[in-house]
């Protein structure tokens, strides 16, 4: 309103503030606002993590009794080579889903793979996680690995590669240094993370835990920036060595024993020597810097009248 000055000729015509448009009552209420210091955001990184130990407890039907209103679906397509290993795996698909209530049906013509819900499921984040499931399996994921995402504590990231690099003989050289030399650098970082990680075309499939999850997410991306992975895993290594050296020296090193302070008995009655102040203070006044205290003057001045007596002649 300021810019297009409508709120000057509002003001003129004497209109109300409680019939301006929202826009002047806006700012009207911008400007009561009360103003506040600018306090440094808090770091919200350890409210953020998982602390060691913590299990969240199972979602069951006593949960959700009622089951979901409606029903939801997605579907994936697939490549083409991958044909032949689904029509495999499909029925252990197929079991592992209907113990969570979800349907999946494959389609061979459109080349599709398809999940639903039914009117029996009462856990309504189970069909994510059978979404990520056949996204996995497209991957080139098998079946015995994929089949952890419908677990509580695991999940899965796939990462898109393809457009981080324009040259692709950079990028085939890159991708395959992520990999390594038989799979050896792969396998590290699979050590390491507690992940499971899988290289396919554009794309890099991971699943395990979150916090390895964002661990192999930031090497891949260094890895497509021209950084070494070695130097990550060298990193990530040294962390763990560090975390295991200090578990085994907590078992053997006893804890160090704080000292025991006594504390000081406080006497209630504080007695204060007021002349003896008050001759320190004296004392202070009459002290000039580079001054003979007044015995040593008085001396000087009894031995200095003694030579100036004459000396009596018999």
């Amino acid at each position: 309103c300021r810019s297009w000055g409508v709120g000057s000729q509002l003001r003129a015509s004497g209109v109300e503030p409680s019939q301006r448009p929202p826009c002047c009552s806006h700012f009207a209420a911008a400007r009561n606002l009360p103003k506040t210091d600018n306090a440094a955001p808090e770091d919200e990184s350890g409210l953020l993590t998982v602390p060691d130990g913590w299990k969240e407890p199972p979602f069951t039907r006593e949960d959700n009794p009622k089951g979901l209103l409606e029903e939801s679906s997605f579907a994936t397509l697939f490549p083409k080579y991958r044909e032949a290993y689904l029509k495999e795996c499909w029925p252990l698909v197929q079991k592992a889903l209907n113990e969570h209530h979800i349907n999946a049906v494959l389609d061979l013509i459109e080349g599709s793979m398809t999940v639903s819900t039914t009117k029996k499921t009462f856990d309504p984040y189970i069909i994510i996680r059978a979404r990520d499931l056949i996204k996995l399996i497209a991957r080139s994921v098998p079946f015995e690995q994929s089949v952890r995402v419908l677990e509580d504590d695991i999940a899965c990231d796939i990462i898109k590669i393809g457009s981080l690099v324009r040259n692709r003989e950079r990028f085939i050289k890159r991708r395959q240094r992520l990999i390594g030399p038989n799979g050896s650098t792969l396998k590290a970082l699979e050590i390491l993370t507690s992940c499971y990680i899988m290289v396919q075309g554009n794309t890099v499939s991971a699943l395990g835990p979150f916090n390895g999850l964002k661990e192999v997410r930031k090497v891949v991306l260094d890895t497509m920036k021209n950084i070494h992975p070695i130097y990550n895993i060298k990193a990530k290594q040294a962390e763990a060595i560090n975390k295991r050296q200090e578990e085994r020296n907590k078992a053997f090193i006893p804890p160090k024993e704080k000292p025991v302070v006594k504390p000081r008995k406080t006497t209630t009655e504080t007695k204060i020597d007021i002349d003896a102040i008050k001759e320190k203070i004296k004392k202070a006044k009459k002290k000039k810097l580079g001054a003979l205290p007044e015995e040593e003057v008085k001396l000087k001045i009894a031995a200095g009248e003694k030579k100036k007596k004459p000396s009596l002649k018999l």
